[in-house]
């Protein structure tokens, strides 16, 4: 398998060019990217982000001051507004908490802290592990397990995410550059394959 997965990152890589992916302008802005991208699609994200900076209320503290009705209108667009403010602001005081710590965190710890917090489930605890704590975890999510059907014919039930993650992660070194590329590649195949 390592040789596939290793196969298969190269040939995305060179159909579709490094990818410097995920967009957002500070770590913090990951962590809300990867609570509001639940259950909606990127687009309508980038709106509620937008409505956030030009607010500004895109930090820490600001979540934390700001009105749950007030934050609710500023993400609206992203769907779930009500839960996904309050979401929002756990998620916010467990990475103010983790933020001073998570360097000296082995990974499994850190993940068990973050998938504590309401809301927060494996596909986005690992996100925020790997593009804002910039710690080696593969992300899987929809895109990549119909991926691995279609690269590897390797198919696992949907509650196997951590058989999916391993497969991943016992083919290849663990870089966090390369976990946030092949993710971001495996997205844009996705994309262009009507996934």
């Amino acid at each position: 398998m390592d040789k596939r997965v290793i196969a298969a990152y190269k040939k995305l890589l060179a159909q579709f060019g490094s990818q410097f992916w995920w967009p957002a302008d500070s770590d913090y802005e990951v962590v809300v990217g990867a609570i509001l991208t639940q259950n909606t699609n990127w687009r309508n994200v980038e709106k509620a982000i937008s409505n956030l900076r030009a607010a500004h209320k895109l930090n820490e503290k600001a979540i934390l001051e700001i009105g749950n009705s007030e934050l609710e209108t500023l993400i609206r667009p992203s769907g779930f507004y009500k839960q996904k403010a309050a979401r929002l602001k756990l998620a916010t005081r467990k990475w103010m908490e983790l933020s001073r710590r998570a360097d000296r965190m082995p990974i499994a710890d850190l993940r068990a802290e973050l998938l504590s917090v309401k809301g927060i489930g494996k596909e986005t605890a690992d996100s925020i592990i790997l593009y804002a704590f910039h710690k080696p975890i593969f992300v899987i999510d929809a895109y990549t397990r119909r991926f691995c059907k279609k690269f590897f014919d390797v198919e696992f039930r949907k509650q196997d995410y951590d058989e999916y993650r391993k497969l991943f992660e016992s083919a290849l070194p663990p870089d966090v550059a390369l976990f946030k590329e092949y993710h971001a590649l495996i997205v844009e195949w996705g994309k262009n394959n009507g996934n």
